[in-house]
């Protein structure tokens, strides 16, 4: 092994999507029901109208395009920038009157052709509402719907000192992220993002076709406290259109914003190992996966020396000339360099293969604001996840090193471990609609390639992978001593289609678990008529 002491400058070599990097009273259910009047003077101040792009429009195109999966490109009739909860509302009601399917953009990445189905007629591009701001009435920090997280991390910490414990890619809108639960680099020591959540506004639609905006908080009193709970994990795009956020750690108290939500390390200590393909042997690798599992099983309780330990060990295949493990730790810790050795040895240090590794100190947003997700030309993909109670066993290692391996397979492939379990433990399954908290690790399953010629190929590979690495369960991570279903942020229609999914578990189980009644609940009394749904959304009992 050897090591460099330098400035990391740059992301590691073939990093693909998902790599590290990284007043109480007012609150309750008198507030439930935001007051148009008061919502209306507040957006008076000088909000431009909402914009409608049609085909014939020469930013059609841009605001199609904007999925992060070039696979998909949505088709719309039209196009609605909208700038306020009120346009919005106008916007739904004007689908519902005209019988129009509505789909709903929050401003980041969707990995799967949710967003851009080509049913969808009016496509609402949130883009434009990202404020951020302290909300003083709830004592809680408010945040729009069309947000991006490197946006929201910015404000938050330049004005206030404080972070949200959100994910690694400062493009993802926020939308999307906190609905479908939310983890990112500060979740081992502060929890998932959900945990934070103290409300939602929501343009939902009644019985009778009439849409409004409902303001539902987690306060034991409120009476849409369920509506609330549903966007701490159940999924976006199928309550209602969530145009507001609010965010305050459960055991906040007083009216100091810089002391209601985490506050960040000052510096992270950061590593980056790299092992090359070519000293790679299967029985390296298996060591690797098994070392790498082994330690996230016994260094995941909460109030450990390594809870804000984060890293991602990423199986990139043959093609791309290593696998990387990439870490950090709170770099102001005075045994962080001595903690960082440790990880790296029990991971890295006893498979006999070699290593390299290159250590460096940056501030925490300069980390956190790096964007090293940009994939080029390569911006066709297919991505899967599963959550894991455990590392995979030694039959699932030679699994994945048979495929990844494989000198003629030419995408770039990663197959992502991302660290897990800590604070997110601790918290009951049922407390939020993010029904997995005893897992240790997340896995994110990407491939990538240029040309659309080649989707099929690709798709096939990735599919084959997965279902052979999940043979004993079906073909997908069915519940059991090891795997704990799946991450809906991770969205996989794979997962409801009985080619792929054999387990007999279906596929909304996969991704909800026991909550999944209590989530079709919310969605017969919030979207009666189902005006909000895509093909992986929560279907009413």
């Amino acid at each position: 092994m050897t090591r460099q002491q330098q400035p990391d400058r740059r992301p590691a070599a073939g990093l693909t999507r998902r790599g590290l990097l990284g007043t109480a009273a007012a609150a309750g259910a008198g507030a439930a029901l935001l007051p148009a009047p008061a919502r209306a003077a507040e957006e008076a101040a000088g909000a431009p109208a909402a914009v409608t792009v049609d085909a014939s429009d020469a930013r059609y195109l841009d605001l199609t395009s904007r999925g992060y999966n070039a696979r998909f490109t949505a088709a719309p009739d039209s196009v609605r920038l909208v700038h306020s909860t009120d346009q919005v509302v106008a916007v739904v009601q004007e689908a519902v009157r005209d019988g129009r399917r509505i789909g709903v953009r929050g401003g980041g990445h969707c990995l799967d052709g949710l967003v851009d189905d080509p049913d969808v007629r009016i496509l609402v591009d949130m883009s434009e509402m990202d404020d951020v701001r302290y909300d003083p009435a709830r004592r809680a920090f408010r945040v729009e719907g069309g947000a991006t997280l490197g946006h929201v991390y910015r404000t938050l910490y330049l004005e206030w000192g404080v972070a949200l414990p959100g994910g690694t890619c400062p493009t993802v809108g926020v939308g999307g992220h906190v609905t479908g639960g939310g983890y990112g680099a500060m979740c081992r020591q502060h929890g998932a993002v959900v945990d934070h959540l103290y409300a939602v506004e929501v343009v939902t639609v009644d019985a009778s076709g009439t849409a409004r905006a409902v303001v539902a908080t987690r306060e034991p009193d409120d009476p849409h406290r369920e509506l609330w709970w549903a966007h701490t994990g159940g999924g976006g795009g199928t309550y209602g259109i969530v145009t507001r956020y609010w965010f305050r750690s459960p055991d906040a108290t007083g009216t100091d914003p810089a002391a209601l939500l985490p506050r960040p390390p000052k510096t992270l200590l950061k590593s980056t190992v790299s092992i090359k393909w070519a000293d790679l042997t299967e029985a390296a690798f298996t060591a690797l996966i098994a070392d790498h599992g082994t330690w996230h099983a016994r260094n995941s309780v909460a109030g450990s020396a390594y809870d804000s330990l984060h890293s991602v060990l990423i199986l990139y295949n043959r093609v791309q000339g290593a696998i990387v493990l990439n870490s950090q730790i709170d770099g102001t810790l005075p045994d962080a360099s001595a903690l960082l050795d440790g990880y790296v040895a029990a991971v890295a240090g006893g498979i006999g293969a070699p290593y390299t590794e290159v250590r460096s100190s940056w501030p925490w947003m300069k980390t956190t604001l790096k964007d090293p997700y940009d994939t080029g030309l390569y911006n066709r993909t297919k991505s899967k996840g599963a959550y894991l109670r455990k590392g995979w066993s030694a039959a699932q290692a030679s699994t994945l090193y048979g495929y990844l391996s494989d000198a003629g397979y030419d995408g770039h492939a990663g197959i992502l471990l991302y660290s897990y379990g800590g604070k997110v433990n601790t918290v009951a399954s049922s407390a939020t609609a993010l029904a997995q908290r005893d897992s240790v690790l997340k896995a994110n399953f990407t491939t990538y390639w240029p040309a659309a010629a080649d989707d099929d190929r690709h798709v096939a590979w990735m599919r084959a992978l997965y279902r052979d690495l999940y043979a004993g369960t079906g073909g997908v991570p069915a519940p059991d001593d090891t795997n704990d279903g799946s991450y809906i942020n991770y969205p996989d229609t794979d997962l409801a289609d009985p080619a792929w999914n054999t387990s007999g578990v279906p596929w909304q189980s996969l991704y909800f678990k026991d909550n999944l009644a209590r989530l079709q609940a919310v969605k017969a009394a919030w979207d009666p008529r189902n005006v909000f749904h895509h093909r992986l959304s929560v279907t009413a009992p």
